[in-house]
């Protein structure tokens, strides 16, 4: 009789212990289907970052440090900039890697700013804040929701509504700009708050608006410019050391505000 001992052990996988099962994925290659399994570490790691950062935004205003929580906003679009790029450059583009940025932005530029401007100031207007911090976050989910089944079909260089991290960096960098003066808690006017529901608003309904915004997707960094150019650079670094979270702010409001404005524009030239 056969020792069952002495039969040969076969190895033993360790990946299968765990109740996870592997990511697998349909690619073209060469025109064919293929499916390939795993997912790309790189691209992932800084949508991974922009969520982290996201969350940590949520949980700081949660304990009332709401300049670094406006931060961690900002940090998670320079994340969320670079995940993309960082796909393209690499070839490491994906499926997978498109729908985890989505709900990474989902958290981070729908989500956070909602909670940590309700935790600011939002809370003091009662029912109407807690019906305008849910306006922006609906807002941010159908405008993610709308890029998603557009994305193929868009105009590459122009966004239809304003893009959700430009939205955030807007309601981010008023609570920057007032946790710097000290307009926190007791220290914050009605008035105040009764401004901050209205822009955090208007930014919601930009995002879901059809205006259009330019992406500068298409911005060729490595061209010849006007000598002017280089000029409005300077003078934005000076902008940038004088304060750079009133720069910030004043950037993306500008940007909010260059939509409705081009529109009332042409109505006017008509």
């Amino acid at each position: 009789m056969t020792d069952e001992h002495n039969k040969p052990q076969e190895p033993i996988h360790y990946e299968n212990l765990l109740p996870i099962d592997d990511h697998e994925e349909e690619v073209s290659v060469d025109g064919r289907p293929e499916r390939r399994r795993g997912i790309y570490l790189l691209p992932n790691l800084f949508t991974t970052g922009a969520l982290f950062s996201g969350f940590y935004a949520i949980v700081s205003g949660m304990h009332g440090k709401f300049e670094i929580a406006a931060i961690a906003i900002f940090i998670a679009m320079i994340f969320d900039g670079l995940d993309g790029r960082v796909a393209r450059l690499t070839n490491t583009q994906s499926k997978f890697g498109a729908e985890y940025d989505s709900l990474s932005d989902m958290v981070s530029f729908g989500v956070a700013p909602a909670l940590v401007a309700f935790s600011w100031a939002l809370n003091g207007l009662g029912r109407f804040g807690w019906a305008v911090a849910f306006i922006y976050v609906a807002c941010a989910a159908l405008r993610l929701a709308r890029f998603n089944t557009q994305i193929d079909t868009a105009d590459s260089n122009y966004f239809s509504g304003l893009a959700s991290p430009a939205a955030a960096a807007v309601v981010a960098g008023l609570i920057w700009v007032c946790a710097e003066e000290g307009w926190v808690g007791d220290n914050l006017p009605g008035a105040l708050m009764f401004f901050a529901a209205c822009l955090t608003a208007g930014a919601g309904f930009l995002m879901i608006s059809s205006i259009k915004y330019h992406s500068f997707k298409g911005l060729n960094l490595r061209g010849r410019v006007p000598f002017v150019v280089m000029l409005a650079v300077i003078v934005a670094f000076g902008i940038f050391m004088v304060g750079e979270e009133r720069a910030l702010l004043l950037g993306f409001l500008l940007y909010a505000l260059s939509g409705p404005a081009a529109i009332f524009y042409k109505k006017v030239r008509i």
